[in-house]
């Protein structure tokens, strides 16, 4: 498989050991200073991890060069819907996910049956808590977007998420701490005076982060799947 690596960080980096060491050739690695190379690439698939001031760009230049593109760059998703709608209309692969560790994907799944469980205990009130380390761009994670929206979608005491200590009832807490070199932990917890709940995920490294892109690109060129993707299509949940 020929691929694109679109962002160098230290992602970008685990994703480049791991694919050559298992036989997969990258043909370019964009970053900041060659953003237009995109346009002349020729390869199976872009795997962009960059900045959430370039990943727009990034994903629209390969939907429009005809490339297939699996990111997971957080912090841009308010153009997310228009990122689609061009998949849509040029009949492209479009692969985003928060997180594409099988593990936390897995945690997603509890989060959501849990919420829903404790819709009927409004004693507890609910806390989501990241831990990443100090180079992440964003702030609350992409990860822990993703679950505090599901717990709204769950829980009708609840109708929004802010990135401090809440000081409304219906708005749920995102708790962030930026911490070297915490790859990422998240947790949510259920608290009354009775009792706490707790379901937590650690990430002991990034390779989880890095084997799950690249096994969810071998899965797009192998299979030559197209359209608007993510997480739930490739592990059919």
């Amino acid at each position: 498989m020929d691929i694109v690596l679109i962002g160098y960080g230290k992602m970008g980096k685990t994703i480049e050991g791991i694919a050559t060491k298992n036989g997969h050739r990258i043909a370019a690695i964009i970053d900041i200073h060659n953003q237009e190379s995109i346009k002349n690439v020729k390869a199976d698939v872009a795997i962009e991890f960059s900045r959430p001031e370039a990943a727009y760009e990034n994903v629209k230049l390969c939907l429009e060069n005809n490339l297939p593109v699996v990111c997971g760059t957080t912090g841009w998703l308010d153009k997310k819907s228009v990122i689609e709608d061009l998949c849509r209309t040029r009949q492209g692969t479009f692969f985003y996910a928060s997180n594409f560790s099988v593990g936390v994907n897995i945690f997603f799944k509890l989060n959501a049956y849990l919420a829903g469980m404790m819709n009927n205990f409004p004693d507890y009130q609910v806390l989501v808590d990241e831990i990443h380390h100090t180079q992440k761009m964003d702030a609350p994670s992409g990860t822990a977007i993703t679950i505090a929206e599901e717990i709204i979608k769950k829980l009708d005491r609840k109708k929004q998420w802010v990135n401090a200590t809440e000081e409304q009832p219906e708005q749920l807490s995102i708790l962030s701490h930026r911490i070297d070199p915490a790859p990422g932990t998240h947790s949510v917890t259920y608290k009354s005076v009775i009792d706490d709940i707790e379901i937590k995920h650690t990430a002991h490294t990034r390779e989880g982060f890095a084997r799950g892109a690249l096994e969810v690109a071998q899965w797009i060129v192998g299979e030559k799947r197209k359209g608007v993707l993510s997480m739930d299509d490739y592990l059919k949940f």
